[in-house]
C-alpha cells in the first residue's frame, strides 16, 4: 500500500476499529512519508510515524500549532484557540505557568486519598450491580466516573452537573475527530462550547462569593488580584479544555487497559500491592493503547524530515499511537510488557505541550487498577468491546464484564 491508501484505510470504519495494521504498514515506508495525493489530506504534506521523528518534532519549539481558518467565527474554535493546549508561545507559556502552579507535588499528594475514596465507593457499587453474575458496563460503572469525580473535586465542578457536562464534552470530542468537521458536528460543538462557557462563568461568580478548596477558587482569586497573566475569558477556555483532556484520556486509559490486563492473568495476580508493577502497567497500557492517536505541527521553515521535504507552514501529521509501536524503539511492539525498558511513550506528548494532567491520569491508573483487580480477581469481559470510532480520542466506550464475585 502507498501512503494515500494507508491513510484512506486508516480513516475507514475498519481502520477506526483497529488502526494498528495501518500504522505497521506506514512503518514499512520509513519514519516519515510524503503525502503526494493530498485529497482529503489537503492540509497535510507529510505523515510521521517513527518514534524518533515524532519526538524530535514535538520537542522542537519552532514547530507550531496552526489555527484553522476563520476560527474566530465559531464558539468551539474560539474556546480551543484561547487555551494553552492549542496556542503557541508566548501565549502558551504565559497560560501554562499559571496552571502549572496548580499541579504541584503537594496537590497531587492530596489527590491520592480522593482517588482511593472514589475508587472504593465505585467498587462497592459494582459489587452490588454485578451480584449473581449480572453483567455490568465497566465504562459506565467505573472507567468513566473515576476520573469524572476526581477531576470534578480537583477543579471544583459540582458532582450533580457531571452527566450534563459529559454530553457537552462528547459533542466537542466528536467535532475534533479527523472526520468530525461536518456542519452538523460543528453546530453541536459550538452549542456545547457556549453552554460550557456559561456554566463556568456562573461557577466563577459563585466561587467569588463562596470560595472553596479547589482549583477554580484559587485561580479566580489570583486573576482578580492581578497576580497572574490571565483574563477571565482565557481562564474559562482553559478550564473547558483542561477538564476535557484530563478526563477523557483517563477514561480510555482505564477502559482500554482492562482487556489487556485480563489477557495476562499472572500480571493480574501480582498487581495488588506491587506499586512498581502498577506504574509499569499504566505506562505500558498508555504505550499500547494511548487515547490520543494523532497531533499536527506546522513547519517553521522549508526543511527536510528524514528525506521528506516539508515547506514552511505545511502541516506534518504526527501519529503518536504509531510511534508508540515503532519496532525500532520498542522490540516486539505488539506485546504487553509492564516491565519494559526503553524510551517513554508519547501518550501525553513531549515538549512545550506535554500534557499538564499526565501526573493525575497516571495517579488514577496506578491506584485504581490494583484496587479493581484485588476486589474482582475473576473479572471477565463478556463481549467484544465497543470503540469510540474516533481516531483523535480512541477508546472503549462500552465494555460488558462480570465481576466474578
Amino acid at each position: 500500500m502507498d501512503v494515500h491508501q494507508i491513510l484512506t484505510g486508516l480513516y475507514s470504519e475498519e481502520g477506526r476499529q483497529d488502526p494498528y495494521p495501518y500504522y505497521a504498514a506506514l512503518h514499512e515506508l520509513g519514519p516519515v512519508a510524503p503525502v503526494p495525493d493530498r485529497g482529503e489530506h489537503r492540509s497535510v504534506t507529510a505523515v510521521a510515524v517513527g518514534y524518533d521523528a515524532v519526538a524530535r518534532i514535538l520537542r522542537d519549539p519552532e514547530f507550531f500549532k496552526q489555527p484553522p481558518p476563520n476560527w474566530r467565527d465559531h464558539e468551539v474554535l474560539r474556546t480551543l484557540q484561547t487555551s494553552m493546549m492549542f496556542v503557541n508561545p508566548p501565549d502558551h507559556t504565559r497560560m501554562r505557568q499559571v496552571f502549572a502552579k496548580a499541579f504541584t507535588p503537594r496537590r497531587l499528594g492530596a489527590l491520592e486519598p480522593v482517588v482511593a475514596r472514589v475508587v472504593d465507593t465505585l467498587l462497592d457499587r459494582m459489587a452490588e450491580a454485578g451480584a449473581g453474575g449480572t453483567e455490568v458496563d465497566f465504562v459506565a460503572e467505573f472507567a468513566h466516573p473515576v476520573p469524572a469525580l476526581v477531576m470534578a473535586e480537583f477543579i471544583g465542578i459540582p458532582a450533580r452537573d457531571l452527566a450534563w457536562y459529559r454530553d457537552r464534552v462528547e459533542s466537542i470530542d466528536a467535532f475534533l475527530d479527523v472526520a468530525g468537521k461536518t456542519p452538523e458536528r460543528l453546530a453541536a460543538a459550538n452549542s456545547a462550547a457556549a453552554e460550557l462557557r456559561e456554566f463556568y462563568r456562573d461557577l466563577i461568580a459563585h466561587r467569588r462569593g463562596t470560595p472553596a478548596e479547589d482549583l477554580i477558587s484559587g485561580l479566580v482569586g489570583a486573576v482578580d488580584a492581578g497576580d497572574v497573566g490571565l483574563t477571565e475569558d482565557e481562564l474559562i477556555s482553559n478550564l473547558v479544555v483542561l477538564f476535557n483532556a484530563s478526563f477523557v484520556t483517563t477514561v480510555y486509559m482505564l477502559s482500554n487497559g482492562l482487556p489487556i490486563l485480563l489477557d495476562h492473568p499472572d500480571t493480574v495476580a501480582a498487581l495488588p500491592g506491587d506499586d512498581t508493577l502498577a506504574a509499569g502497567c499504566v505506562d505500558e497500557i498508555l504505550r499500547m493503547q494511548n487515547p490520543v492517536h494523532f497531533l499536527a505541527r506546522a513547519a517553521p521553515r522549508d526543511l527536510d524530515l528524514d528525506g521528506v521535504p516539508v515547506a514552511r507552514d505545511e502541516n506534518v501529521l504526527l501519529l503518536l499511537a504509531g510511534a508508540n509501536r515503532d519496532p525500532a524503539r520498542f522490540p516486539d511492539p505488539d506485546r504487553f510488557d509492564p516491565r519494559r525498558t526503553g524510551p517513554a511513550s508519547l501518550a501525553f506528548g513531549l515538549g512545550l505541550h506535554f500534557c499538564l494532567g499526565a501526573a493525575v491520569s497516571r495517579l488514577e491508573g496506578r491506584l485504581a487498577l490494583p484496587r479493581l483487580l484485588a476486589r474482582f480477581p475473576r473479572m471477565a469481559v463478556t463481549e467484544e468491546p465497543t470503540y469510540s470510532g474516533s481516531l483523535f480520542l480512541r477508546g472503549i466506550d462500552k465494555l460488558l464484564v462480570t465481576t466474578g464475585g
